[in-house]
């Protein structure tokens, strides 16, 4: 079996820099998400098969991988952020004004959305969340990702992972949409949240594996308030930078961060290649934290 060193090699360390990268991914998985549903109107339905299928290969590259490869990791987290989007919109709405661009009919081929809303939808995969983590708990494995040894291990993750995101993009579309706080407000609110839980970093009686996790699921709705403030129209209380603009922009920035993070890895190696097993021991451990 892996030693919890090897493992925490196929995971970044979660540091500031991991919850930049986290906030980028998730803001340009909500823009790029709806490039291609709305602004190229292929629909929810057909960009949320296609981008589904991009997880799955983005995630058996990540799987395969025999240590941790910042562009492997982070193409995953992007992928689900995408098909989050796509997916918790399919779920939520329907082909009614409210939802399609000035003009638009439909979206694309197929069903145009469920139009569940967004508290009901919410709560489906609020449900299917803590299945996962309680098929997760029932497993014996621990919730700590830098001590995640098996493949049943990662899959677990990965598919909390995507829940999560899914689940995000509906909070952060009805804290938008729904809520009367608009997306400036909407993402000032979760930015509020965020801080509370640094704050909570303090408390020895909180879990930092419970604040990781309601953290990671938050920067997902902070990453749609933002990505919908960048692209909606003034009119909505948007900048109308366009999808397109928005996430060229945001595409080069998390490639930047990712280079970035590759750069270090290399260093890292090259380090304990060097100095051999001692240069691990001076190295930052994760710690869970948001």
């Amino acid at each position: 079996m892996p030693t919890t060193k090897s493992v925490m090699k196929k995971l970044p360390e979660v540091t500031l820099a991991f919850w930049i990268m986290k906030i980028a991914a998730t803001t340009l998985g909500e823009t790029a998400g709806d490039l291609f549903a709305q602004t190229l109107k292929l629909g929810y339905f057909l960009t949320t098969i296609a981008l589904f299928l991009v997880f799955v290969v983005t995630l058996v590259v990540q799987l395969r991988s025999a240590r941790y490869n910042p562009f492997f990791y982070w193409t995953v987290i992007l992928s689900t952020s995408m098909a989050g989007t796509t997916m918790s919109d399919f779920m939520n709405r329907d082909a009614s004004a409210k939802y399609l661009s000035s003009g638009a009919t439909r979206l694309g081929w197929g069903p145009q959305g469920l139009g569940l809303g967004y508290p009901e939808g919410a709560a489906i995969l609020i449900s299917i969340l803590l299945l996962i983590f309680l098929g997760w708990k029932l497993s014996g494995m621990t919730f700590q990702i830098t001590e995640i040894v098996t493949f049943r291990g990662e899959a677990l993750f990965w598919s909390a992972i995507l829940v999560s995101n899914t689940l995000g993009t509906s909070m952060g579309d009805f804290l938008s949409d729904s809520s009367g706080l608009g997306y400036l407000g909407g993402a000032a609110l979760v930015t509020g949240v965020l801080l509370v839980l640094v704050a909570l970093m303090k408390v020895p009686a909180v879990p930092n594996v419970l604040l990781f996790w309601i953290a990671f699921v938050l920067t997902r709705p902070l990453g749609a308030t933002a990505g919908d403030l960048l692209t909606k129209p003034v009119a909505k209380g948007g900048l109308d930078l366009g999808t397109a603009g928005s996430s060229a922009v945001l595409l080069a920035v998390l490639f930047g961060l990712m280079a970035y993070a590759q750069i270090k890895e290399r260093r890292a190696a090259t380090a304990t290649a060097v100095l051999g097993p001692e240069a691990d021991a001076v190295q930052p451990q994760h710690t869970g934290r948001p």
